[in-house]
């Protein structure tokens, strides 16, 4: 473990803003322990389970690390295993499948207790020129900075999670689910303004790699709310099956981005949620479909 990110782990910190964040940098910059293989920590303060959307970013960073910096991730598909527990490391091994011309390929595993919990494939490409179109964002949208932030849209409920210190600022478009739980809307619909919660290093793939941690916040949300349930309100065991991501152009993590997520399905106690990623100038940066475990007892 690198000393930045023993310090990270151990690190108590009651508010928000650049100190959080900081903190999730250290968390992602893996400690090398042989040609490969990468070992990285928990948050010291951690639910009973790892966040996913730790250990994807860690997954990717460990891919990262393989591949030339010329060549940048455009896409990721991953399967949680089993949950991941936060008092150990987690050690990550890198397959090198391929080297080509213009694709580099890898696939890595995270271990604990000698069993996979994670698996993750991960192309890269050198950049090129091509034909280009996008979907463009939903319109309408209120700038971010007009609206509350989440701490001021769960003051008065008891959201639990909500209450932790978090490395991202999410600020919700639309009413959040634990309060169209009550109203008895059911949106077809989730949007979060999102953003890195301080300031970022100049580092493309840390900055690919934040995204891939905030696109494991609220994409189940979609799912939820067009049952009139939620988390911490109701009976809900959830968790993520598998999660994909594409990166389609170069964005910075600190700057504003609305997430804009649908559920497609749900069936078989399974969820089927799909988001895209807009920068605030309406550029379309990212689309993620994640598949999660959704029991309502």
């Amino acid at each position: 473990m690198t000393e930045m990110a023993r310090a990270a782990a151990e690190q108590e910190i009651s508010g928000g803003g650049q100190p959080v964040l900081d903190r999730l940098v250290a968390l992602l910059d893996l400690e090398k322990i042989e040609e490969n293989i990468f070992r990285g920590v928990s948050p010291a303060h951690s639910p009973v389970r790892v966040f996913g959307g730790q250990v994807a970013g860690q997954a990717l960073v460990a891919a990262g690390r393989t591949v030339p910096e010329e060549r940048r991730v455009h896409s990721l598909h991953a399967y949680f295993i089993r949950g991941g527990d936060p008092s150990v490391p987690i050690v990550y091994e890198v397959d090198r499948i391929r080297d080509g011309r213009s694709f580099t390929t890898r696939r890595v595993v995270a271990i604990q207790h000698g069993k996979a919990i994670f698996s993750l494939s991960a192309s890269f490409q050198k950049d090129e020129p091509g034909i280009e179109h996008a979907e463009t964002m939903p319109e309408g949208v209120p700038a971010p900075e007009t609206l509350p932030t989440l701490m001021e849209r769960a003051e008065g409920y008891a959201i639990g999670a909500h209450a932790r210190p978090r490395p991202i600022d999410l600020r919700y478009v639309n009413e959040p689910p634990w309060v169209t739980r009550e109203t008895g809307e059911r949106p077809a619909r989730n949007q979060v303004w999102m953003r890195a919660d301080g300031k970022l290093p100049a580092d493309q793939l840390l900055h690919v790699c934040v995204l891939t941690y905030a696109s494991d916040m609220t994409l189940l949300d979609s799912v939820l709310a067009r049952h009139g349930v939620y988390w911490d309100t109701d009976k809900v065991l959830g968790a993520s099956l598998d999660h994909a991501l594409w990166f389609h152009r170069p964005f910075r993590a600190d700057e504003w981005f609305l997430y804009d997520s649908v559920s497609p399905t749900a069936s078989g106690a399974r969820g089927l949620a799909t988001g895209r990623f807009f920068a605030e100038d309406g550029t379309l940066i990212a689309t993620v479909v994640q598949e999660g475990l959704l029991r309502v007892l």
